[in-house]
């Protein structure tokens, strides 16, 4: 019965609107479904089959090498197995199929001249010519009963096909054996008065030599895969390199002496544009951090000359107000110059960060803080000395100007190092903590900051995790305050 004819029987009555029928079964289709792109297997789809993409993803390799490996490897593979099993099992199935049938014919020929002789014939003469001009090895033997059916092999064709051919030909019962002797089939004929047992060579009965071709096959594609790997592997290498490079030079490291465009022409061009936008945003760092630094410098000594015009003026209420303005002209000036010397650049080393963290105790201590310690991992880590101190020095000096308890909890796992600073503190509210990041953003309603805070030292710690190719990221803190985040390669 066909769709249309299937719609017609089940088809809803007529609604008393004089509605058609089809219009009916319209309505009673979801949205999607009426315009006729809805397909059986959107069904099957959304069933077991929609985890299919998540579960590819999530084994799937991630690197370009190994996934370029699997689209050389997957097609070689797929067109083996549909050669194998279309081609190779047809042709194999089929000439075993022709020898079998005329082994049988040659037996079934000895089985009808056997029954020809009268009971108690000498057989010799049969036995003789099964043997030189057949390639049989034939027996008479005494009636008995025939061996029970030996269980048959999963993966034998010959099993299959011999039985049926002497089914078709000679239509007796018979017993056969084709695991016993490798090299040997024996097969048993139940005659009137006697058993006929007649050896055969395998290789008579059985496509024995079609495993060369699979041999060569799968010989040939390994040379070819071996010889795509090599050739493929030299292409990767640069990519590789190109993103070593720059993962290096994101997290402040210099150039390999050894990087330089190779590979396909768009690989080069990839490591050119990478080798000129380095030379660029380097000659713009250096060029801000030379005017930065000019001009703090020059307002360095201006401020060096109202001090000493304050000083000759002697003492009095508004030379102490101006004195506490050029202290703090000069704290920003300190701020200025710590921004301008990270900015600057510096190798990268080796660095103890239990060392480093253990010196806020002393501090603390003076301060009237508490402060607790916690580093999990290897304590060494590989970043830029001076400014990954002045970035905790900032974070931790903020935490505890704004907080009483302050608590510090390191982990180098891999190659990536977290640094929480957490205090009990106002805090910041959500909407504000990006705010703080930005230069002299001081936010005196949320976190109470005294008089001498620039404004610069979330702005210099972030870019100085940015350096080195990580990040800071705010949040609450469970003592009840602000939680500072520091995630960098190390």
């Amino acid at each position: 019965m066909t769709l249309i004819e299937r719609l017609i029987q089940h088809r809803p009555p007529r609604r008393p609107d004089g509605r058609p029928w089809w219009k009916t079964w319209l309505d009673r289709l979801p949205r999607g479904r009426r315009y006729g792109w809805h397909l059986p297997s959107i069904r099957i789809w959304r069933g077991p089959l929609r985890h299919i993409p998540r579960i590819v993803q999530r084994y799937m390799p991630t690197g370009l090498y190994a996934r370029s490996l699997i689209i050389i490897i997957a097609p070689v593979v797929i067109l083996q197995s549909v050669v194998t099993v279309v081609f190779m099992e047809r042709h194999w199935q089929l000439v075993t199929k022709r020898l079998s049938e005329s082994v049988v014919q040659d037996i079934a020929a000895i089985t009808a001249m056997v029954e020809e002789r009268p009971a108690g014939a000498d057989n010799s003469d049969i036995v003789r010519i099964a043997r030189e001009h057949l390639g049989l090895n034939v027996s008479i033997l005494a009636p008995e009963p025939l061996p029970a059916p030996a269980p048959k092999p999963f993966f034998n064709i010959l099993d299959g096909i011999l039985s049926e051919e002497v089914t078709r030909q000679i239509g007796r019962p018979f017993w056969i054996d084709t695991v016993g002797n490798s090299k040997i089939v024996e097969i048993r004929i139940q005659l009137a008065d006697k058993v006929l047992r007649v050896f055969a060579p395998r290789n008579s009965a059985y496509a024995s030599n079609t495993h060369i071709f699979l041999v060569w096959m799968v010989g040939t594609s390994l040379v070819l895969m071996i010889i795509a790997i090599l050739f493929l592997r030299n292409q990767i290498r640069p990519i590789q390199a190109l993103a070593a490079a720059a993962e290096g030079f994101g997290r402040g490291q210099p150039m390999p002496s050894d990087f330089r465009p190779r590979g396909a022409s768009e690989v080069r061009r990839a490591s050119l544009a990478f080798i000129q936008m380095r030379d660029r945003i380097e000659r713009q760092m250096e060029q801000r951090t030379a005017m930065l630094t000019g001009v703090s410098h020059d307002l360095r000594t201006i401020l060096t000359r109202f001090r000493l015009q304050l000083a000759l003026l002697g003492e009095g209420e508004d030379q102490d107000e101006l004195n506490q303005d050029v202290d703090e002209m000069q704290r920003m000036l300190e701020g200025y110059l710590a921004f301008a010397k990270d900015e600057a650049g510096e190798d990268v080393g080796e660095c103890d960060l239990a060392q480093m963290l253990g010196k806020f105790h002393n501090d603390a201590k003076l301060q009237g803080r508490q402060i607790s310690v916690d580093i999990v991992g290897d304590p060494r880590i590989a970043v830029r000395p001076d400014s990954f101190a002045r970035m905790i020095t900032n974070l931790v000096a903020n935490a505890m100007r704004h907080g009483t308890r302050v608590r510090i909890r390191a982990s180098h796992e891999g190659r990536w190092l977290t640094v929480s600073v957490e205090d009990d503190g106002p805090g910041i509210a959500a909407e504000q903590r990006e705010e703080v990041f930005k230069p002299f953003v001081r936010l005196d309603t949320a976190r109470n900051i005294d008089s001498g805070g620039t404004g610069l030292g979330l702005a210099i710690a972030r870019d100085i995790a940015r350096s080195h190719g990580g990040d800071i990221l705010l949040s609450d803190s469970k003592l009840g305050g602000l939680r500072a985040l520091v995630r960098i390669p190390a």
